[in-house]
Parts: structure tokens; sequence; C-alpha cells
């Protein structure tokens, strides 16, 4: 299967998005190849129905606004590669995350600078159109560098896609709208969000795949928080507090990336400084953490990594030395090791498969 990586083409070789042809019998991934060229697409997401892909422009003036852009991409069935269609606002500077809904017709993008969050259409050809919604946050956090004001990190849909999930950096907080989605539109919810520790700095979450459970990696405090979802009141409650990071390291680390196997019974973090990928077992019945230790992931800063559709095979990309690792995922343990198969990419901050 294809796998796309998104890069940073503001230093380095980068030139935009690359592409490789992953084995899932083997764990082999080919030889990146540049499948098209365009500027700082730190994110993607895949198109529900496989011929398209979208990407974030981590820009933070584009056309004399402060802005960045989504960027829709089709995609060549034979060889992976892409073709622009065509470029949109993501009303914010420095977008980060974008996630597409099931039936295909609206991106949700999150800005990192400002804090702003907006639902873009798109078309039954695969471009995408000005935002039907825009939200801009306010506020700050503790943290006199990183929470001066507030910080979209990232935007999720729960699994009805009843509600979006707004994960400020900025403010500590997971800001909760409903979703409207046949208009495109996002309303403020009650309670409107949920408070985390300050200074907690959270970044990403992911959901347990039975839904009653998510999970919040915080990039700041290098911890992971377990909620309980009540999916018909769009309402969270915290239950656990886990650390990422082994209690004897002393060096400077932030988390990045988390996801959870298909199967809901194992979780990753990947820690930016310790370089590693933290091995967490769930409890099927409590949705509880149990740490399994860290695992070193073979390069400096992981900014980003993704576990394939069958749950097997973990790939990790890292920012700072500019190669992926593929890793085998022990089915029994959760335990993943090096398959031995790691390749260049410049400025990789992005993996994503394809269909």
């Amino acid at each position: 299967m294809p796998v796309y990586f998104g890069t940073y083409t503001n230093t380095g070789a980068s030139q935009g998005i690359y592409v490789a042809a992953f084995d899932a019998i083997t764990g082999r991934l080919s030889e990146p190849e540049l499948a098209v060229a365009t500027t700082d697409p730190s994110f993607l997401a895949l198109h529900p129905n496989g011929r398209w892909l979208l990407a974030v422009n981590e820009l933070e003036t584009l056309d004399g606004r402060s802005t960045g852009a989504v960027s829709s991409f089709s995609i060549d069935e034979g060889t992976g590669r892409l073709t622009f269609l065509n470029r949109q606002y993501s009303e914010g500077a420095s977008p980060c995350h974008v996630v597409i809904t099931r039936d295909g017709r609206h991106a949700l993008v999150a800005n990192y600078h400002g804090g702003s969050i907006a639902v873009l259409p798109i078309a039954r050809d695969g471009t995408v159109w000005p935002a039907t919604s825009v939200v801009r946050h306010q506020g700050r956090g503790p943290h006199p560098d990183r929470q001066e004001g507030p910080h979209a990190h990232s935007i999720h849909l729960d699994p009805a896609e009843r509600f979006a999930l707004a994960v400020d950096l900025g403010l500590d907080k997971i800001v909760v709208y409903r979703f409207d989605k046949e208009a495109g539109t996002l309303a403020p919810h009650d309670p409107p969000h949920a408070a985390l520790d300050p200074g907690s700095g959270p970044r990403h979450l992911t959901f347990h795949p039975t839904g009653k459970w998510l999970y919040v990696d915080n990039e700041l405090a290098n911890t992971v928080i377990v909620f309980d979802y009540d999916a018909d009141a769009g309402r969270l409650a915290e239950r656990q507090t886990v650390p990422t990071l082994p209690p004897d390291f002393k060096g400077t680390n932030t988390t990045a990336e988390i996801a959870i196997t298909p199967d809901g019974r194992f979780l990753y973090v990947s820690n930016r400084g310790h370089d590693s990928l933290a091995v967490f077992a769930v409890d099927e019945t409590t949705g509880t953490l149990t740490p399994s230790g860290q695992v070193p992931t073979q390069g400096r800063t992981p900014r980003h990594f993704a576990i394939d559709p069958s749950g097997g095979y973990l790939i990790a990309a890292h920012q700072d030395t500019d190669n992926v690792v593929v890793f085998r995922v022990e089915p029994r343990s959760g335990s993943v090791a090096p398959t031995g198969s790691r390749t260049t990419v410049p400025r990789a901050v992005c993996v994503l498969f394809g269909a």
C-alpha cells in the first residue's frame, strides 16, 4: 500500500509530500519518491474515497493575510503520485492538523498561531471550498513562551461525528463544539470544555475503538490523560494520568503523536528529546493504561508515527534526522521492534497510510 510523508520545506532538502510503497507482509518500505511539490505540508489526511488527499500548508502568512492553507490533491492509483487540485485559506496562521468527515463532505482544520479552528466544505470533484465556520479561541496559559495565547494544536470528531473536540495547547483545554454535518458549522457546547492542569499543554487525542474512552497527550507535561467519554452528552470525565517518560530521565522532552491499535489493546505516544515510543497496555474494562516502558525510535525528534490498518506495523517519522523507521507490533504484548527497514525522508513530520 502507499504511504505518504508530510514534511517541512522551509529548511532542509524537502520539496513537499513524498510517497513510498509498504509491504504489509514483509514490513519493508520502498525508497520514497516526491509525490508532489508543495510548501510545508506538515499534516495529511486521506479522503474516505481513497482518491483524494488533503494537506495543510503550515504558513503564517499567505497572500498578505495571517493565514495558512489547506491543499487538495488527486491520487494516481498506479503510482501514488499526487496532482494539485486547489488550495483554500485555513482561516488562521500555521495550520497544523486536519481531519475529514466520514461522508467526505467537510474538512476541519486547526490553526496553531492565533488558536482558530475552521470547517471547509469538500466539493464532489475533490476541491476545497471557503470556510463555512470559523471559531477563534481566547485566553492564555501559565507557560511564558508556549502559552502566551491560544494554540489550537488539533481538531477531532467523536465517533458519531456529533461533536468536534479542539485540543488547545495554549489554553490547557479540550474545547467541545456541536458539529452540524449538513451545514458544516460549529456551535458552542455545554459544558464548553474539559480543563486540564495548568501548564499541561495538550496536543493530540485519540478515541478508543469502542468510543468509551479518549486519550490526550500533554506536550508540556509529558503525560497521557485518560477520559471517560459520554457520547450522548459530549462530556469528558478525567479518569487517569500517566507519565510518558522513565522516572530517571533528566533531559528536555515534549510529547508529539498519540495512537491506539485497531483492536484497542495498546496505546503509543512519541517522545521528542527522549526520542522514544512510550508503550501502554489498555485495560479492556476500564480503559486505563499500564505503562510497558519506552522503545528508542532510532532517530531524533519523532514528531509523528502511524499504525498500519492491520495493527501489525508502526512507522515513525523523525523531523531532525530525516529518516523514517518501520517497527513490528507484537500482537500479544504490544511491544514494538524495528524490522530493519528504514529510509530517508527530509524533514519528515507526518505519516499517512493510503488506500
